[in-house]
């Protein structure tokens, strides 16, 4: 599989026109410590390009630790992880943010992380914490892949939504759906892996000819996909889009009100509940950080009521730690899916190159 076109669920954010800082502060500087040894003022924290926090919370973590926070940003999760294993040992900063479930077992099979356990961890939910007993990494955020609708569409035809995988397979969603391609897209990558999850290792094949059958269409990327193909979003209607069903995130109608002028009374869109896939997003002290004290604290930080409660709106995720409130607009327009699926990270890296080989010889061809 392509990796270097992995985009993360945070793309949406990225895409809808958030800001996202690149950096809090200037290169490393030492100061001197009360033993006269030298203390570095900065911690790297080395991201995707989609990472995003406000400068009031980076600033309040320098403001309790002393360290300032720089954002190296190494491109797209796939293509970011990849730099971190050809440095391996030498790394680029201190603190890596945005591996996910996907591709968690590569990262941890290339021994990147030295083991520490978060502050404030034992806060976490339980079903985040895919390496629990090692501590290799810390879960940051979650989001799930599912297919939106347009809500317009539907009640101009008169048509039930679909709310399962399997209603995406019957003949009055025909030729409706657009997805991204498998190899170059983390959604669509997610939306492949929910039906994994639905159908097992032995049934999703079978799924895909029913889906190919009824018409579904495939690009690139899930921002052709939502803001060209799909008739729901902003961009969508701006193209005269004229497919109402697409992989996205559970998190796309939030973003689609607040991002609108004026901001309408309900979301344009909606999520089918029965289709999403979780996505978990982790960070990890690097092995080798020039800065392991200030990468610690930066993961504590990471879990810290203060930055959970910041991300949604920057980030467009969810949070992981127990009491973290989410923004009105969250709670008011987004969805949850009681229970999306998810396949083992080992299951995962045991077969995602041949799953996605199988998918494009299927769909593609």
């Amino acid at each position: 599989m392509s990796t270097t076109k992995k985009i993360t669920v945070t793309a949406l954010a990225a895409a809808l026109g958030v800001t996202t800082l690149a950096a809090c502060g200037g290169e490393s500087k030492d100061s001197s410590t009360s033993d006269g040894a030298s203390k570095p003022k900065t911690v790297t924290l080395v991201s995707h390009d989609s990472f995003a926090a406000s400068a009031s919370v980076l600033k309040a973590f320098t403001k309790e630790t002393g360290y300032t926070v720089k954002v190296l940003k190494s491109g797209d999760a796939g293509a970011a992880l990849n730099k971190e294993i050809l440095t391996k040992g030498s790394p680029q900063g201190d603190v890596f943010f945005g591996v996910d479930n996907t591709l968690l077992s590569r990262a941890l099979d290339n021994g990147l992380f030295t083991p520490y356990e978060a502050k404030g961890l034992s806060q976490v939910t339980d079903e985040v914490q895919l390496d629990k007993d090692k501590h290799r990494v810390t879960p940051v955020d979650t989001g799930d892949i599912c297919v939106n609708y347009d809500k317009k569409y539907f009640a101009d035809k008169k048509l039930a939504p679909p709310q399962s995988f399997d209603d995406l397979a019957k003949p009055a969603y025909k030729n409706l759906l657009v997805t991204e391609n498998v190899a170059t897209s983390s959604p669509g990558l997610g939306f492949l892996l929910g039906s994994v999850g639905k159908y097992g290792e032995d049934g999703w094949q079978d799924y895909w000819k029913k889906l190919k059958e009824n018409g579904v269409k495939v690009v690139d990327g899930w921002e052709q996909a939502y803001n060209e193909e799909f008739s729901g979003s902003a961009g969508g209607k701006k193209a005269k889009a004229d497919r109402p069903l697409v992989v996205s995130y559970a998190s796309s109608p939030p973003a689609e009100v607040l991002f609108s002028e004026p901001q309408p009374a309900e979301a344009p869109t909606g999520v089918a509940t029965g289709t999403c896939f979780r996505q978990t997003e982790f960070a990890g002290l690097l092995k080798g950080a020039k800065n392991e004290a200030g990468g610690k604290a930066l993961l504590d930080f990471l879990v810290s009521k203060k930055f959970q409660e910041d991300m949604p709106l920057n980030m467009f995720v969810n949070p992981v730690v127990k009491g973290a409130k989410l923004p009105e607009v969250f709670t008011k327009f987004g969805a949850v899916a009681d229970k999306p699926e998810t396949v083992a990270p080992d299951t995962i890296a045991k077969n995602r190159e041949q799953w996605v080989r199988s998918w494009s010889s299927l769909v593609l061809k």
